[in-house]
C-alpha cells in the first residue's frame, strides 16, 4: 500500500509542475532570440559632388541608384565597413573629415531591422535619422556637406 500511495503522489505532483515545467523550458528556448538579436549591416560612405565627371571603380554599381535620387557628376568611395549590431547597442565608424557615424540597432522583426542613423561632429548630431532596413535592400542617406559636395550614406542588412 505504501507503494501505490507515493505513486499517486508522484503523479499528483508531477501534474501540478508540469506546466510550469513547460514554462521554463519554453522560456529558455525562446530566451537567446531575444537578447541576442543582431544584424550584419554594411556600411558605404561616398563623397557626391559636381566637381568632374568621374565615378571611382568601387562607386559604379552604386552611380545608377545615385542618379535617380542625387543631381551629382562625380561619386568616389570613403569608406566601407561591415557591422554587426546588437540590440540596443551603438556601434560607431569614424570617417572624413572629423565626423563619426553610429548606428544602433532599436528593433528587429521578421523582415524588418529598425536603425537609427546618427553623423556626429565632435559631440553635435549633424544628423539623426532612423531607418528601416530589408534583406537585400540598400538604404541611401543624403548627408552633411564634404569639401564641395556631400557625403551619401548606404545601408544595407542581411539577417
Amino acid at each position: 500500500m505504501a507503494i501505490r500511495g507515493a505513486g499517486t503522489r508522484i503523479i499528483a505532483i508531477m501534474k501540478r509542475t508540469f506546466p510550469i515545467f513547460i514554462f521554463i523550458i519554453t522560456f529558455f528556448l525562446l530566451l537567446p532570440s531575444f537578447s541576442c538579436a543582431q544584424v550584419q549591416t554594411q556600411l558605404k560612405v561616398f563623397e557626391a559632388s559636381n566637381v568632374g565627371a568621374g565615378t571611382d571603380s568601387s562607386s559604379k554599381v552604386m552611380r545608377d541608384q545615385f542618379k535617380s535620387l542625387f543631381s551629382f557628376s562625380s561619386y568616389r568611395l570613403l569608406k566601407e565597413e561591415t557591422l554587426t549590431l546588437y540590440s540596443n547597442q551603438s556601434a560607431s565608424v569614424p570617417v572624413p573629415p572629423g565626423r563619426t557615424i553610429e548606428l544602433t540597432l532599436t528593433g528587429q522583426q521578421r523582415n524588418v531591422a529598425e536603425v537609427i542613423v546618427k553623423v556626429k561632429e565632435e559631440r553635435t548630431d549633424v544628423l539623426n535619422t532612423k531607418v528601416r532596413l530589408s534583406p537585400g535592400r540598400t538604404v541611401s542617406i543624403g548627408g552633411p556637406k564634404y569639401g564641395e559636395g556631400v557625403i551619401i550614406i548606404t545601408l544595407s542588412a542581411q539577417f
